[in-house]
């Protein structure tokens, strides 16, 4: 078989028995040699061969620790996909050449309930263990990270294309008080987080609860690298970084508090009063040293302007809208 027929074959299939038969497993090695990308094979094919074989089967990760069986399509994140495993969420990046952003999540997940408050290990997801995995069919090794399950979260993308017109900013000041408060929490106990992104922050609309999720840009103090720098930048939000982290320079809580100024803002779109467009503009300085630096300050300062403009702080209930196409991760 060349390669072109392996890709008309992965493209005509209408079924993952019609394309891998009885005898799956050495099909689908075959079939991966001849349009992996690595040999010169089209992403599409290589994508869509990947998809067919997941609804082939599900794969069962076996660890000393736990075995994981990997149902049903993957919600696909910037560098990984992650798996509905159960009680866990498996994160497998697409890419071996990633691994080092998987291991750096990894570092990141483990110094911070070891350095940080435990009253705030609610705001970011909990490791189970990082291990590496070596596929049968290709003999990639990958960093894959186990996650605990988090259930009737829903991230900022999501809140928003709810709410074309933009959220009530008396429902983002809770949003926006727990991310300051998750902030703080990983600031002290030594991590910057890098990609305070909306799709990276997930909320729970009828708990208020807030988790900041993917770690893989982070920037831990534990970590062997010690430039300071952010590792690497999400493509498509080049525009949402300050100017240090495409620079390359060493970014700092600031960096982390300029991002999440960012996502409040878009949730909020015109709908912010004069007063709290001000609080954020001081947030969003190019200069890096001219920006707030100090979440948990910052949330007291935020708080003051709250009380001022909406009178003393009570809980609001917040309802997600259902929305048939919420905007992708």
């Amino acid at each position: 078989m060349i390669q072109a027929e392996a890709v008309r074959l992965i493209e005509t299939a209408r079924t993952p028995a019609e394309l891998f038969g009885a005898d799956g497993p050495r099909a689908y090695r075959r079939l991966v040699r001849l349009v992996h990308p690595d040999a010169g094979g089209p992403r599409e094919a290589f994508d869509r061969l990947t998809a067919l074989w997941r609804a082939y089967g599900p794969v069962t990760i076996r660890t000393r620790r736990a075995a994981y069986t990997l149902a049903g399509d993957p919600v696909r994140g910037d560098l990984a996909n992650l798996y509905d495993a159960g009680d866990a969420m498996v994160k497998v990046p697409r890419d071996p050449g990633v691994n080092d952003l998987l291991e750096r999540e990894a570092v990141a997940l483990r110094q911070l309930p070891k350095d940080g408050d435990g009253r705030f290990l609610p705001y970011v997801p909990r490791l189970l263990e990082s291990f590496r995995h070596r596929d049968e069919a290709t003999g990639a090794e990958r960093r894959v990270n186990a996650i605990a399950r988090l259930d009737g979260f829903h991230p900022l993308t999501e809140v928003r294309a709810a709410n074309p017109d933009g959220v009530d900013p008396r429902d983002v000041a809770w949003m926006w008080r727990r991310l300051l408060v998750g902030l703080g929490f990983a600031h002290r106990a030594g991590v910057l987080h890098g990609a305070v992104l909306p799709e990276h922050v997930l909320i729970h609309p009828e708990r208020h609860g807030l988790v900041l999720v993917d770690w893989c840009y982070s920037v831990p103090g534990c970590h062997p690298d010690r430039s300071g720098r952010v590792p690497a930048m999400v493509p498509r939000r080049a525009d949402w970084y300050p100017p240090e982290v495409p620079a390359r320079e060493t970014a700092g809580r600031g960096t982390d508090i300029f991002m999440a100024t960012r996502c409040m803002t878009y949730l909020m779109a015109d709908r912010a009063p004069k007063a709290l467009r001000a609080f954020a503009r001081g947030c969003v300085l190019p200069a890096r040293h001219r920006r707030p630096r100090d979440a948990w300050r910052l949330l007291a300062e935020l708080d003051e302007l709250l009380e001022r403009l909406y009178g003393p702080r009570r809980f609001r209930p917040f309802h997600l809208p259902a929305i048939s196409h919420p905007e992708g991760n």
